[in-house]
């Protein structure tokens, strides 16, 4: 097949066309050439060429077959790139990851529709990576980047800014791409913290400390916290107190190490209620 196929609406496919942003990307990526790379909706290509001239290894991850195919088929010469021809929502990271020693640097351009999911598989992988460079959509760029109390900042602020240090290297336009999306993209830099930016305790309570925190935006956040599964039984009141957080403030002014200071809590003595 040719690399010049339509690009398929149903799966949200925008194909990068700019070679300016292209070096931009590979250069942001800093690709070093013992690097296993891992790439996520190679799409048409436009970056996977740079990466196997640079990488020790490449593996692609595509969901459009045809596609998959064509990077198969034009690449079944260099022993050193895999395809993979599936969802990577579907794909056990953790397990593929693994069966190569060192860790990995991913690159991507995420399709929009499933971009916060992906990087939520992505975080359960950190301690398998060396570096990720994404495009994302602006809005969730901003969101990532984002500080405490403004509206961009969220649950994906948080859980993520636990293990990653993020850096947003440069805004991609709509001409880059075709077709043209109605809104703006994002470069992405993330580095892997070795250990979290605060300690949580339970990483199950903080997780669920945090999405119950944003689930009611509008509420107090000791009104939010009653919807959690990991406050059920316990003295709401005592917890903030213990905390010194005051039970009135909204979820999205809490910081990291306040979310976490919640988690510890819990941790610690969750257990101890029936």
């Amino acid at each position: 097949m040719s690399s010049n196929r339509r690009p398929l609406k149903s799966l949200g496919q925008n194909f990068l066309v700019d070679q300016n942003v292209v070096e931009k990307i590979i250069n942001s990526a800093r690709i070093q050439p013992d690097d296993a790379v891992l790439e996520i909706g190679p799409g048409r290509g436009a970056l996977t060429d740079h990466l196997a001239e640079r990488a020790g290894r490449l593996v692609l991850i595509e969901f459009d077959h045809a596609l998959a195919a064509y990077h198969r088929e034009r690449l079944k010469e260099n022993p050193r790139v895999t395809v993979i021809d599936a969802d990577v929502l579907k794909v056990d990271l953790d397990a593929l990851l693994s069966e190569t020693p060192g860790k990995w640097n991913v690159v991507a351009n995420l399709p929009y529709n499933i971009s916060t999911e992906v990087l939520f598989r992505l975080l359960e992988v950190h301690h398998r990576l060396s570096r990720m460079t994404l495009m994302l959509q602006k809005e969730v760029g901003d969101r990532l980047a984002s500080e405490p109390d403004c509206s961009a900042y969220g649950v994906t602020t948080v859980l993520l800014g636990l293990w990653f240090d993020i850096r947003r290297s440069f805004i991609v336009h709509p001409g880059s791409f075709h077709p043209r999306p109605k809104v703006d993209s994002a470069i992405l830099n993330f580095t892997p913290l070795l250990t979290p930016r605060a300690e949580v305790g339970n990483e199950n309570i903080f997780r669920g400390v945090v999405k119950a925190a944003f689930s009611m935006r509008r509420k107090t956040l000791a009104n939010c916290l009653k919807s959690a599964e990991c406050t059920k039984g316990m003295d709401l009141e005592l917890l903030l107190k213990s905390c010194d957080i005051d039970g009135r403030r909204r979820g999205e002014t809490l910081s990291l190490e306040e979310f976490a200071r919640l988690s510890r809590w819990l941790s610690e003595n969750a257990p101890l209620v029936a």
